[in-house]
């Protein structure tokens, strides 16, 4: 695992966890995948490297849970969300390929903690729940995934905005993860952030990541969900914090 990765032995294992951690949330809670690993690896590894990591990881989990989705999910809505990301997404890695690796990771996790108060506090912003707001909204989340790999998040606060069904949301962020996926392959082929690196430590990191997805499934109680989210968003904040606490006592 550890040559794979092209990390140190104890680094390697972190990463795994982090995976695993990070795919258990997606699994009971539906969101939070790439914004759990971003959290706990971004003081580590540079965002830029880490972001078509987590396109492996996203597209994945997302296929797993698909089937369960799909019949749930606003459709219509999420293809203006994928078309709207594919026109944020290069603007988003084309920044972060000119930040300092420093504030690439401080830019990464403040992102991480600002969307995660932004939902703990349940901000609505009628204005997204518009067909102009939908797209605006995937533009938006394009961005953001190039920048620290948290679309998802975003996407979030627009099915918070529009007050869908916790199922409807589920299905609606998976349909996006997934439409957006395959076309940011496309993106990340033609700007070059798809190294052979990236794609080999995604394709390792799949497997603890689907582990903690079905593990993530396996837990999940109907009577406990309106707890998943919050609980999942401080924990977030937890990491995050940590990241930068941990970029400011090594620089």
């Amino acid at each position: 695992m550890s040559a794979l990765l092209d990390l140190s032995p104890g680094l390697a294992l972190f990463a795994a966890a982090a995976c695993f951690l990070a795919g258990a949330v997606r699994g009971f809670a539906g969101f939070g995948l790439s914004a759990i690993a971003m959290a706990m690896l971004a003081t580590f590894v540079a965002p830029i490297e880490l972001i078509p990591v987590f396109w492996f990881l996203e597209m994945s989990a997302s296929l797993i849970l698909m089937r369960g989705g799909w019949a749930d999910a606003d459709r219509p809505a999420a293809l203006m969300l994928v078309l709207g990301a594919t026109m944020g997404l290069p603007i988003g890695l084309g920044l972060s390929l000119t930040l300092d690796a420093t504030l690439s990771k401080t830019v990464a996790l403040l992102l991480v903690i600002g969307l995660a108060l932004m939902q703990l506090s349940r901000l609505r912003l009628p204005v997204l729940a518009t067909r102009p707001g939908t797209v605006a909204s995937g533009f938006s989340a394009g961005i953001v995934t190039g920048l620290a790999g948290v679309g998802g998040m975003l996407i979030a606060l627009y099915t918070l905005a529009r007050d869908l069904p916790a199922r409807r949301m589920r299905g609606t962020l998976n349909i996006y993860l997934l439409g957006s996926g395959i076309i940011g392959l496309g993106i990340h082929l033609v700007i070059g952030t798809m190294t052979p690196e990236a794609a080999t430590r995604g394709l390792a990191l799949i497997l603890p990541t689907l582990a903690g997805v079905f593990a993530g499934k396996a837990l999940f109680t109907p009577r406990w969900e309106r707890w998943y989210r919050p609980a999942c968003l401080v924990l977030l904040i937890v990491l995050a914090i940590s990241g930068l606490l941990r970029l400011a006592l090594t620089a």
